[in-house]
């Protein structure tokens, strides 16, 4: 049904009427490594050869329509994909479209209104101040924020609307809320992002209540500040977020730290990230990575990282891998 789904779509697309103004780009990123992991507690490491270690791999269309008057058109489909088993998805429950799924209106006057599956300003926030980017496997960032139980709500939003400001002088603004639709409750955020030069800032607010399937997710609330500046020889990051489990009463303070150092065609990376929770455990993470750029869409990763939970023994991963973009 997937591959029935996507051939439609190639076809709709490439027999639409050509538009003097208007633009439609196929485009997408595949990351495969091989390596090894152990997760905190386990008694032994996993070999494998895995899909998005660095850089979840995906695929996707965007294209844009001039309406004139500085008004455009727009649309996004994106989905995920599991190049190292040939599947759709981050996993079986996802959506084909699940990265995104949208259309929409921008202008440079009024900005820019977007209404479908969005990603959330707070993935968004998370990996653009972290050395490691969207990294689900090596980020400590995108790590304790979306995969330690500590933040509910996916990395993007359905039935959702988002409207981002124009640039004014490096700020830009946004607010976004996912409709309830009968599941709990609905989603807001709102953002600032402030960058000049080599300094850039971000202010996220996120409150969480949606359901958004069978197994009730717990209602949270999020306030982050992230920051980077770049001193050329160096470019240093910081996070910190406060995370309120609302339906748990539990309270989380997550820190993170990091540095991105260029040498000729590479890049040092390295990071450090904790969870301090009032109950339950805490965590620590540090990663380490090298990344040589072949071409600007091309380039070749290892990464190393531990991972420790309170009371358990610590998790130790390693990977050797690729990203294509095209």
């Amino acid at each position: 049904m997937d591959k029935k789904i996507l051939l439609a779509t190639v076809i709709a697309l490439a027999t639409a009427p050509a538009l003097a103004q208007s633009s439609v780009t196929a485009f997408g990123l595949i990351d495969m490594s091989v390596g090894s992991t152990k997760t905190p507690g386990a008694t032994a490491s996993v070999l494998g050869a895995d899909s998005g270690k660095m850089t979840t791999s995906h695929f996707g269309f965007r294209g844009n329509e001039d309406l004139g008057g500085g008004l455009s058109a727009i649309f996004q489909l994106e989905g995920f994909l599991r190049a190292d088993v040939g599947a759709s998805g981050r996993s079986n429950t996802d959506n084909f479209w699940a990265r995104n799924a949208l259309v929409g209106l921008a202008s440079k006057e009024w900005g820019t209104l977007k209404v479908g599956r969005n990603t959330t300003t707070l993935f968004v926030a998370t990996l653009s101040f972290n050395p490691f980017g969207d990294s689900f496997g090596y980020s400590p960032s995108i790590r304790h924020i979306f995969t330690s139980g500590t933040v509910t709500g996916d990395s993007g939003w359905s039935d959702s609307v988002l409207y981002t400001t124009p640039n004014f002088s490096g700020f830009t603004g946004s607010v976004f809320v996912a409709a309830g639709e009968g599941q709990g409750g609905r989603n807001v955020a709102a953002s600032g992002t402030y960058v000049s030069g080599p300094l850039a800032g971000a202010l996220v607010y996120q409150q969480v209540k949606k359901d958004g399937g069978a197994t009730p997710v717990d209602d949270t609330t999020v306030w982050m500040g992230n920051g980077s500046y770049d001193f050329g020889v160096v470019k240093v990051f910081g996070q910190y977020a406060q995370v309120t489990n609302d339906t748990k009463n539990v309270d989380y303070k997550i820190y993170e730290a990091g540095v991105s150092i260029p040498v000729g065609a590479a890049k040092l990376l390295a990071q450090y990230g904790q969870i301090s929770p009032t109950s339950g455990a805490g965590r620590k993470t540090w990663t380490v990575g090298y990344d040589y750029w072949l071409s600007k869409r091309t380039d070749l990763y290892a990464v190393a990282m531990i991972d420790r939970l309170s009371n358990l023994s610590a998790g130790e991963s390693f990977s050797v891998g690729m990203r294509h973009r095209f």
